[in-house]
């Protein structure tokens, strides 16, 4: 028969495993996610949606997309300063 002491150092020690096997599983899909998203954003400003055959849609689109980018980071910034400084 096993004792108590060894039926707890078993349990501690599966404990112990699924704790670091969720550790790992849970930075693999944050991962993943991150760069899907990292991904996803630079596919958009890339205007890589845009038909690649008309060069002057894809660059519009690129400009587009970046001075919208930047009216917004403006407008936050202008938010800021006004309502909350």
């Amino acid at each position: 028969m096993t004792s108590h002491r060894d039926r707890q150092e078993a349990k501690r020690e599966e404990a112990l495993r699924a704790i670091d096997r969720a550790g790992a599983e849970s930075e693999t899909i944050t991962d993943s996610t991150l760069a899907r998203m990292a991904k996803r954003a630079q596919n958009h400003m890339a205007g890589a949606d845009a038909d690649e055959t008309d060069r002057i849609e894809v660059w519009g689109t690129r400009i587009g997309r970046t001075a919208g980018l930047l009216f917004a980071i403006g407008l936050v910034i202008y938010l800021v300063t006004t309502y909350l400084l």
